[in-house]
């Protein structure tokens, strides 16, 4: 599996022939290395969304109009079959699908959802995904707590986690949420992009490390292998 940072809280997936993207911010997002119509080109099949905030909302439509399928919480696969979306898997908090190339459930987050017309987003979430053998967790937009630690019960092999404080937790929160989450590696995420985002991601890495987690951290366009 393939992994790349497409900036902000954007990654890329490529798991066999599939390829799937996550939080796809690219228009606006001032760090994302590549246009719409690269990853455009790459034929995406899944779109995977935390929540409806226009920094992770960001291109979901253009995805989804192109064919990909929209895995989401339910209130945001409503909104976006109402604007065009054809494909969807909805979910809730607890509640998983099985896709073609792997397994992805939700757990809880810590936020708030709204889209950027205002529209009501529901639940915030996590994102659990499973594929090739490896889990990994999206955290999304979240604070710190202690139910961290049943996602961590799981087995994680990567946790990608907030630490640009203000909206979400700090690179000191999210250190600590790994004593729960227990993950073989970590990226920070959501950190930078614009001028509130004040945490520094090196102090999360400085802090992962001095618990035993492999941890880095990844600049926008950078691939790693799982």
């Amino acid at each position: 599996m393939r992994i790349q940072f497409l900036g902000h809280a954007a990654f890329l997936l490529t798991i066999g022939e599939h390829t799937v993207i996550i939080d796809p911010f690219v228009d606006h997002n001032p760090k994302a290395p590549l246009k719409l119509a690269d990853l455009l080109a790459k034929k995406v099949s899944h779109v995977l969304l935390s929540h409806a905030h226009g920094d992770h909302w960001g291109n979901t439509l253009d995805f989804t109009k192109a064919g990909a399928t929209l895995v989401a919480p339910n209130a945001i696969v409503g909104y976006a079959e109402q604007h065009g979306a054809k494909n969807a898997e909805p979910l809730n908090i607890g509640g998983g699908v099985d896709l073609p190339w792997g397994r992805v459930t939700l757990t809880q987050a810590w936020h708030d959802s709204v889209f950027p017309d205002g529209t009501y987003g529901g639940n915030p979430s996590g994102l659990v995904i499973e594929a090739e053998g490896k889990r990994i967790y999206h955290a999304g937009d979240t604070a710190l707590f202690s139910d961290m630690a049943l996602t961590g019960a799981l087995g994680l092999d990567l946790a990608l986690l907030p630490v640009g404080d203000r909206y979400t937790m700090g690179p000191e929160d999210a250190a600590k949420a790994l004593d729960l989450l227990k993950p073989k590696r970590a990226i920070p995420i959501h950190w930078g992009t614009f001028p509130g985002l004040t945490g520094d991601p090196n102090v999360f890495v400085a802090g992962a490390r001095q618990r035993g987690v492999d941890a880095h951290v990844m600049q926008p366009g950078e691939t790693i292998e799982l």
